[in-house]
């Protein structure tokens, strides 16, 4: 899908690394833009881009902007930067990321996946079962897809399947012809501030899907509820395990390889029906879910249930979705983005109900000051079903603002409130010391969090 564009344009990204700014960078580069960008220190997503030939600048600086003619801020990049303070001097025209994709995204009819959590694995999902089809859609996605090792990918026709960020509300600038919401959940109220902005925003989104789109519901969450009483237009399909769902989970079966499950279908003016033996090769029951939203929206634009199960079936994973890293001692490390409570309390749900006998080990990094203030209470009662917490320090991501309680205080209350052995590490050397001395056997260990815990946990092998 390549657009052809007046060549005098440059297009910077200021905060191009993310991994959502770097899978846009990527699409528009592809489609014949010129795009450059900046981003404080270098990461893998930065390397792939440089493997395009788009010019990266480490650090950011009013010189990188100078022939710049249109800037894409990030929603972590502050008011104060410099690149942005001197695009406005200039008087550039600058869009928030979620902007610059709403514009991408009005070339082609769109499958958009907004939600507090499973966003990134139901977008991938929905990918999967494009890749058995003739069609070949854009993909831009919130992780990696180990299908392809990118975030993002350019394809050939007038279809793309799009995670939107709801963090800063700009996921409204994004016209869905389709639109699938997993859940709400209360994140990111530093922008939202109530409960009441959060959920108004979601409903405005699916108000915006047109006549000849759909939306796709997960009723077992309860602020989903909430907002499906309130929509004007019932233009949408529900999902979930609830009884009344439009598309119905069932005959769940779960183990260490695979979940297992049928859907009974029940659509306005249609005969009941069922799709029988879903294997998705992923554990847990809110990955069900996320792959009935996705099973539910290929159905609802054609494609058949035998194609559709053969994507999922051969769904190659995401980075930092419980991908295993390496074993030691009979140990088995695991990698997972999960950073809010009930992130966390779905993951060790999903491991214990295919895990049953092996003791279960949380590595967990607080991800940003804001969020474990707000969740405090809900973060000491979520690991209820790992046996171990290793508490990691905060990670900030680049937040200045002081904690406001005692550190030590909460990791004692996560130990009684969740009912488990907890430990403080320091630092990275800390934690594979405790590692060498104590884990061995059959033990499923897991770090979780969005900061630097991932890289933690992969250099493990080399500490240990």
């Amino acid at each position: 899908m390549k657009i052809d564009l007046a060549k005098s344009e440059i297009i910077h990204f200021v905060g191009i690394g993310g991994i959502g700014m770097s899978g846009l960078a990527l699409i528009m580069h592809g489609m014949g833009f010129k795009v450059q960008g900046s981003d404080v220190s270098s990461n893998k997503n930065i390397e792939r881009l440089k493997k395009k030939k788009i010019k990266i600048s480490v650090g950011h600086n009013k010189k990188n902007i100078i022939n710049a003619t249109v800037l894409v801020i990030s929603s972590a990049i502050k008011k104060n930067n410099s690149e942005l303070l001197a695009g406005k001097i200039k008087n550039l025209p600058i869009y928030k990321r979620g902007e610059m994709l709403g514009h991408i995204a009005s070339l082609t009819k769109n499958i958009a996946v907004v939600g507090s959590h499973g966003k990134t694995t139901t977008t991938s999902l929905i990918a999967s079962i494009f890749s058995k089809t003739k069609i070949d859609p854009t993909i831009i996605n919130g992780g990696v897809l180990n299908s392809f090792n990118s975030s993002a990918r350019l394809g050939n026709s007038n279809w793309s399947i799009l995670e939107l960020d709801e963090s800063d509300g700009s996921f409204l600038e994004v016209l869905p012809t389709y639109a699938i919401i997993t859940n709400i959940d209360r994140e990111h109220m530093d922008y939202y501030k109530t409960m009441d902005n959060l959920k108004n925003l979601f409903q405005k989104f699916l108000e915006k899907v047109p006549s000849f789109g759909k939306s796709f519901i997960c009723i077992d969450d309860k602020i989903n509820k909430e907002i499906i009483k309130k929509i004007k237009i019932k233009n949408f399909y529900t999902y979930g395990l609830n009884a009344k769902s439009n598309f119905q989970i069932i005959n769940i079966i779960q183990n260490k390889n695979f979940s297992k499950f049928n859907l009974k279908i029940r659509l306005p003016g249609k005969k009941k029906y069922f799709i029988k033996n879903i294997i998705i090769p992923i554990l847990g029951m809110h990955n069900i879910k996320n792959a009935t939203a996705a099973i539910a929206v290929a159905i609802t634009i054609g494609i058949s249930p035998k194609i559709t199960k053969l994507g999922l079936l051969n769904f190659k994973g995401v980075q930092r979705r419980f991908n295993k890293i390496f074993s030691h001692k009979g140990a088995e490390f695991y990698d997972d983005y999960a950073h809010h409570p009930s992130e966390i309390k779905e993951v060790l749900n999903g491991v214990r109900a295919a895990y049953n006998k092996e003791k279960i080990i949380c590595i967990f990094q607080p991800h940003r000051i804001s969020r474990l203030k707000d969740l405090k209470k809900d973060f000491t009662l979520c690991f209820k079903k790992a046996d171990q917490v290793i508490l990691c320090p905060i990670f900030s991501a680049g937040e200045k603002m002081r904690l406001g309680f005692n550190y030590y205080s909460f990791a004692k209350e996560i130990a009684k409130n969740s009912n488990v052995e907890l430990f403080l590490v320091k630092d990275k050397n800390n934690l594979a010391k405790f590692i060498k001395q104590n884990i061995y056997g059959d033990k499923i260990v897991i770090g979780m969090g969005a900061g630097s815990i991932s890289n933690w946990i992969r250099d493990l092998p080399n500490l240990i």
